[in-house]
């Protein structure tokens, strides 16, 4: 089977030309990290971590070892990284997830952060877009926060450069927890517990927004996908990968251009591109106006846990994955901001279904997560 699959590799290649796809470098040196068996990810078995700046890697024919390197560049990496200036401690995750949990961090306290991104949506919620304050509709799907420890930007539109950025937006937000800082500060400062669980994580800080932020990026750098049937495949097991999803994989690497934006371990180079969706919204243009390919462009998801996600797309127009196959196969709506990547792909329906096959063992049997109990 695998001298199949690496002549296969080398047939799409020949179709696929020098369009080629991207590949991430290590994440920078700059950049703490922290065994995952420390924080209860112990089944978890990463490779080498994939994040950051891309570089060009050609499609073009090679020896018999092709599909073995092509393999290498998706294994799972061996620690979540930790911002030096914000490292990971078990106390500072414990209160994290506290926050993350707690309906108190809203103005009404009904909503919190696990409302728009629920472990039981695959850290999403389920919904086409997402639903704030008052129950009013937001203008965007709420995106899952899965795998995020090795993100470069955040949002749909990458207006946050960090966790800790993106940590604070939500909660002031008035669309959606709608708290302010001030008032936020004084009701977390009138229960005991917390100020035990602040004293405890931060015991030269206490209790402030920064650090509020602090624990709640460092909780959600702890939620990461389990092994999937590609992560075994990937590592030389090849029963739980059926053979339909191993082709899925060579076309999703060559003639469904797919790794041009979904790269590396966790399917993403965190890059911006109008996938020719009709919509108004215009996406990274809200902060790159200048910029002919920013408008209706949003970040590239990562794939992970993707058959549990649905609906799909930035504005979750798209049910089910084999109609995000046929929007990406017929190439989108065609205007000047419409990534170059984007274009039809002529795929016959059987490798639409090899396509789908594949995307489907990226979903693991996840660990069910226990809600917290909160301070008093």
């Amino acid at each position: 089977m695998i001298g199949a699959l690496q002549s296969s590799v080398r047939e799409h290649s020949r179709g696929a030309g020098a369009r080629g796809f991207r590949r991430s470098v290590l994440f920078s040196s700059a950049v703490a990290t922290v065994f995952v068996g420390i924080i209860g990810f112990a089944s978890i078995t990463f490779g080498a971590a994939i994040v950051g700046r891309t570089r060009h890697v050609g499609l073009n024919p090679q020896p018999a070892m092709e599909l073995d390197a092509l393999k290498a560049k998706y294994r799972r990496p061996a620690f979540i990284p930790f911002p030096g200036e914000n490292p990971y401690t078990p106390e500072k995750a414990s209160l994290g997830k506290r926050l993350y949990f707690d309906t108190r961090l809203s103005l009404s306290s009904s909503q919190s952060c696990a409302s728009c991104h629920s472990p039981g949506f695959s850290w999403g919620d389920g919904l086409s877009v997402g639903v704030g304050h008052g129950m009013a509709k937001l203008g965007r799907r709420s995106p899952s926060i899965v795998n995020t420890a090795w993100a470069t930007t955040f949002m749909w539109d990458g207006r946050w450069a960090s966790l800790e950025e993106q940590a604070l937006d939500p909660i002031q937000s008035a669309g959606e927890l709608n708290m302010p800082m001030e008032r936020l500060m004084d009701r977390l400062a009138s229960i005991v517990g917390y100020k035990l669980l602040f004293a405890a994580a931060f015991p030269d800080e206490g209790m402030n927004p920064k650090t509020v932020a602090d624990a709640i990026a460092t909780y959600e750098r702890t939620i990461v996908s389990d092994h999937a049937p590609f992560d075994a495949w990937i590592e030389g097991d090849e029963g739980p990968m059926p053979e339909q999803a191993k082709r899925g994989f060579v076309i999703f690497n060559t003639k469904g251009r797919c790794a041009s934006c979904h790269e590396g371990w966790n399917f993403t180079n965190d890059g911006f591109h109008d996938i020719g969706l009709p919509s108004d919204d215009p996406g990274r243009a809200r902060m790159l106006p200048q910029i002919t390919k920013m408008n209706h462009a949003f970040k590239t998801p990562g794939l992970r846990e993707i058959s549990r996600r649905g609906p799909y797309m930035h504005d979750g127009s798209i049910a089910t994955l084999e109609e995000v196959v046929e929007h990406y196969d017929q190439g989108g709506i065609d205007r000047p901001s419409r990534s170059d990547l984007i274009g039809p792909l002529g795929l016959t329906s059987q490798e639409k279904r090899e396509l789908v096959a594949f995307l489907s063992t990226l979903t693991s049997n996840a660990v069910a997560t226990t809600v917290p109990a909160l301070p008093r």
